[in-house]
């Protein structure tokens, strides 16, 4: 959960910044109290806390504007919610009916475990599973099935996404890649991205054929968020974007030198 949804402080200090930055410079403090349900002294002292903090300026007796520190902080905090959101989102839409993959034959009306799997959703067997619920329908193991009245929570880690960074083509490109390394790095991942011609060719001179060649951050963050660890071979100059993507998201990651040394 966000910083903002475990400090009323926080979530305060955010609420009255966006009044400020709607009516800036001239904002009257008992009318952030109306619109924010709180008393003109707990105001008082939160614009106070605010100019401390560098995030509010005063201008003058009722007018203040918000510094450059205070919008960064605002974009973070938003990226904060909007992530959360969009779990709360997915925690939403699974709650009538969600779609697994059948880990066994599975009858209408059977009570089954949920779990996750190589990124993907599983309906097992095991009514005694951390969570469950009720097939919606009769099928064979491998087939997709509905479950519903899910009750508990499907346990799942985030991944953590392995970035190798190459030389671009001013720098030698693919020829100048250690190769031992790079096998090293995609060994095993069900997941393989390559963000660059550089970084094609080189996975190709071992015999790789990436997963996905286009939308590689976006798909990196939705496998890490499914349970999966994947690689992705980057050039240098794609590197920022990449790992700007991931700390927007709060994805783990880990940054590797591809070059031959």
């Amino acid at each position: 959960m966000t910083q903002l949804l475990r400090s009323t402080n926080l979530a305060t200090k955010f609420q009255i910044l966006v009044e400020v930055a709607a009516n800036q410079p001239d904002i009257q403090q008992k009318d952030i109290a109306e619109r924010l349900d709180l008393s003109p002294q707990a105001v008082s002292d939160y614009v106070r806390e605010l100019v401390r903090e560098g995030w509010l300026v005063s201008e003058g007796r009722s007018k203040y504007k918000i510094t450059r520190e205070g919008v960064d902080w605002m974009l973070k905090g938003l990226r904060e919610w909007q992530n959360y959101y969009e779990a709360v989102q997915k925690t939403i839409a699974s709650v009538s009916v969600s779609a697994a993959v059948a880990d066994c034959d599975i009858s209408e009306g059977q009570e089954v475990g949920l779990l996750m799997r190589d990124g993907l959703l599983f309906a097992t067997g095991d009514p005694k599973a951390e969570a469950r619920g009720v097939a919606v329908s009769s099928v064979k193991k491998g087939e997709d099935v509905g479950v519903s009245n899910i009750d508990g929570i499907v346990k799942l880690e985030v991944g953590k996404v392995a970035v190798l960074r190459l030389p671009g083509i001013q720098r030698g490109g693919s020829r100048q890649t250690n190769f031992s390394r790079l096998k090293k790095v995609i060994e095993g991942k069900q997941l393989v991205g390559a963000i660059g011609i550089e970084a094609l060719i080189a996975l190709r001179k071992v015999g790789v054929e990436p997963t996905c060649l286009y939308g590689v951050r976006e798909a990196v963050v939705e496998a890490a968020r499914s349970g999966i660890s994947p690689a992705v071979v980057c050039v240098d100059d794609d590197t920022s974007a990449l790992l700007g993507m991931l700390e927007e998201k709060g994805i783990e990651y880990e940054v590797l030198d591809g070059r031959k040394t």
